[in-house]
């Protein structure tokens, strides 16, 4: 498929710098969403991509994702995105001949990057609900954390829930979760 084809059927997701560069360097192939409601049966809660409202998973399997993520578009009509290697192991980039700083970067919120400046698509290939302490070790090297413990991992969670949210959504929470697995799709 060509990135136009994909853009058009494509829903966005959002992903941090360091799951950015998990999935560019083909470490993540997985996600985890928090459901807000509880599933009430644990044993069909396996087999379902909807929750006890009838709600769905906003991705179900064959669905195709582009990744929404930090970036800057340039005067120069280019596209910089926070996540390449350049920035993490030089602090600078070249762009058609002039060169970027990270520190005089201006860097725009993964929510704001619009649909066309996308380069990473995803193809989801299974949904499922679980609650997000049955993650394994081998779910947590899935995510692109690599071979972090659970308390790790917890700390890595909930870094990410905002802290009035806690109680609700934190690892000491065990929330029930979408677990979203995906491959990388490679664009013409």
């Amino acid at each position: 498929m060509t990135k136009n084809e994909i853009l058009e059927i494509a829903k966005p997701i959002l992903f941090n710098t360091e799951m950015v560069r998990a999935i560019l360097d083909d470490r993540k192939s997985v996600t985890r969403m928090v459901i807000s409601e509880k599933v009430k049966d644990t044993w069909l809660s396996r087999f379902w991509v909807c929750d006890k409202s009838n709600r769905c998973c906003k991705y179900q399997v064959g669905d195709y994702l582009y990744v929404r993520e930090t970036f800057n578009d340039t005067e120069t009509d280019t596209i910089l995105y926070a996540a390449d290697k350049e920035f993490v192991d030089f602090g600078c980039k070249e762009v058609n001949g002039f060169l970027f700083m990270e520190s005089d970067i201006k860097w725009k919120p993964s929510i704001h990057m619009p649909k066309v400046a996308a380069r990473i698509f995803l193809k989801v290939t299974d949904v499922r609900v679980e609650r997000l302490e049955e993650m394994t070790q081998e779910d947590c090297i899935l995510e692109g954390c690599g071979e972090l413990s659970e308390e790790q991992f917890a700390h890595v969670w909930n870094s990410t829930i905002k802290k009035t949210d806690l109680d609700h959504y934190g690892w000491d929470a065990n929330p029930w979760v979408w677990v979203i697995e995906f491959e990388k799709v490679e664009v013409e």
